[in-house]
């Protein structure tokens, strides 16, 4: 309890999953801090499925306030980093200082947490090779390209990364991110 988790996102990112991970882990007595490209109201959105449309749709969500820009985050003052999906990812994939941020993460071992879309950012970092990952279904290719292995399962743990689907996997998504982190809050006492 008490840990400090780094949630990642922009305009464009996921609403739905931005404010459930927020909430989730404040239930959790954790503490959730928004970290985007900068400081301000984010524009946040909603992706669903509409019949004879052969995607998503997407339409205005709530908006939310980051609480720091991604060039002020400090990797040793957080236990873990969830990387949303929506459409941020796009842009954010090619943000130098979040990749060499999540690198970081993973070079000091800790929490890699990334759903949906936001699993182009741990590709993009070189953090797919020899990995099993999962993602929305049309982000197989890039796993694959990044020399990952694309899983179909809802969420998925390979190390200290754990990736789930969509934000219809929060169920199991959110089991396994409390699981891991209850585990190294076990290793550490």
């Amino acid at each position: 309890m008490n840990r400090k988790i780094l949630i990642v996102t922009g305009d464009g990112g996921e609403s739905y999953e931005t404010l459930y991970a927020v909430h989730r882990f404040q239930e959790e007595g954790d503490m959730a801090v928004i970290a985007a490209p900068s400081k301000r109201r984010l524009n946040l959105v909603m992706h669903d499925f509409e019949p004879g449309w052969d995607t998503y749709k997407e339409q205005p969500g709530y908006c939310l306030a980051s609480d720091l820009t991604i060039a002020e985050v400090v990797a040793d003052d957080y236990d873990a980093i969830l990387l949303l999906g929506g459409r941020a990812p796009e842009y954010l994939r090619n943000h130098a200082t979040l990749l060499d941020l999540v690198r970081e993460f993973d070079r000091q071992g800790k929490w890699l947490f990334a759903i949906c879309h936001g699993i182009q950012i741990l590709v993009t970092a070189g953090l797919a090779n020899n990995r099993t990952l999962t993602a929305y279904e049309h982000v197989r290719t890039e796993i694959e390209m990044g020399g990952g292995t694309y899983s179909t399962q809802q969420a998925v743990r390979d190390r200290n990364i754990v990736t789930a689907q969509t934000w219809q996997s929060h169920p199991d998504f959110y089991r396994e991110v409390f699981a891991c982190l209850k585990k190294a809050e076990l290793v550490e006492e």
